[in-house]
């Protein structure tokens, strides 16, 4: 920062030394000639400008005045010649001038340009002659709002470019809080039909059959000890979040489920009463985590409808690894529309969320020989964007 400073410091310098070679060391030379050596010596001042933008354009107004008042040709011709040339050396202070309009407050921006256009036109009206009064205070004051418009277009640019950045801030936010809210909603909504299902098994059975109803408690203190854990799992990446703190500094956290955990939720479904059949077919492989994930709470989601809704006692899931998409399809033989309530909640809306925005394809409805069937087509390497089908 003091070498920054100290340069900033050393072109203010060298500006004013330039301004006072050309005044002082050519009186002869024409006014043009002043006025182009003026302003390639404002370049000297881009130090300046960036630190001190308002000290820089009293600079530049004091060297472009010095270089218009400085000693001009002799005689009455060259004189007029001389000023007219000269002039050039405030569009050094335009160019300062449309900075201080990009970059700083409005209000000082005003006195600027105020400034600036009073001490132009004084000189103009001091030293320009007949015509070249006329002349000269117009193209000074074209040159000026030129340079205004600049900074105020540039200004206008970069305001939009930082509302986009927050919109965009605010976009992501509201969607990882959608994610956040799919994901509990997946996982809460499982497990709770889950120790429903097993606490109303147990409840029956608990004076005629304990050991059945013993083996429903196991599984509801499994299914919710696992469900807290995946809550704690969530809170936990939320408050790092929070404090900005790095996975590194904390209890690593356990993996998301993925498609290689279909048969742990299909016994842990078993345990509810509705046995799982999972039929896997195509070339296994790795896919990618979001899609991994994805098809996963698909297969959870349809899964809890069946335990809740279809009153049946099995159901199947297919998962096809194909070329190009993949392939899930959890299929039951209950009571289809009828009393599956899966199409008025927000599992069906989740899951067409999840496809949409993995470009993929899905149909959830009951199928004309009964029973309900949830079909997911997610693209394994096309564009996200693509229009989810019903």
């Amino acid at each position: 920062m003091t070498r920054t400073k100290a340069v900033a410091w050393a072109g203010g310098a060298s500006y004013l030394l330039a301004v006072g070679l050309l005044v002082g060391g050519a009186p002869r030379a024409s006014g043009t000639v002043h006025g182009v050596g003026g302003l390639l010596a404002v370049s000297l001042l881009a130090g300046v400008v960036r630190r001190m933008p308002l000290l820089a354009l009293a600079m530049a107004l004091f060297g472009s005045t010095a270089v218009v008042a400085g000693p001009p040709s002799s005689g009455h011709e060259g004189l007029a010649a001389s000023y007219q040339g000269q002039f050039l050396s405030y569009l050094a202070v335009d160019l300062v001038l449309g900075f201080i309009v990009a970059t700083r407050a409005r209000r000082a921006s005003i006195v600027a340009v105020a400034v600036s256009f009073t001490v132009q036109l004084l000189v103009i009206g001091v030293f320009a002659h007949g015509d070249n009064l006329t002349v000269n205070g117009v193209i000074a004051s074209l040159a000026m709002a030129a340079s205004c418009m600049a900074g105020l277009l540039s200004r206008e640019r970069r305001e939009h470019a930082v509302a986009l950045r927050a919109q965009e801030v605010a976009e992501a936010v509201t969607a990882e809080r959608l994610r956040i809210a799919r994901e509990l909603h997946d996982m809460v909504a499982h497990s709770i039909g889950i120790i429903a299902i097993q606490a109303g098994v147990g409840s029956r059975v608990i004076q005629t059959q304990p050991a059945q109803a013993r083996e429903a408690l196991r599984a509801i203190e499994a299914t919710s000890r696992e469900s807290l854990s995946g809550l704690r799992r969530t809170l936990v990446s939320l408050r790092q979040a929070d404090r900005g703190a790095t996975t590194s500094e904390q209890s690593p956290l356990a993996p998301s489920p993925g498609l290689a955990d279909v048969e742990r939720l299909a016994a842990a479904t078993a345990g509810a009463g509705v046995r799982v059949d999972v039929r896997r077919s195509g070339e296994q492989r790795p896919v990618p985590a979001d899609i991994d994930l994805s098809a996963y709470r698909i297969v959870q989601e349809a899964l809890t409808n069946v335990v809740r809704h279809a009153a049946t006692r099995r159901c199947r899931v297919v998962i096809d690894y194909g070329d190009e998409e993949l392939f899930v399809e959890v299929v039951d033989d209950g009571r289809g529309a009828s009393g599956n309530g899966a199409t008025h909640g927000f599992g069906i809306i989740g899951m067409r969320e999840r496809v949409g925005l993995l470009g993929g394809r899905l149909s959830a409805g009951p199928r004309p020989e009964g029973g309900f069937r949830v079909a997911a087509r997610l693209p394994l390497s096309a564009p996200v964007g693509v229009p989810v089908e019903a």
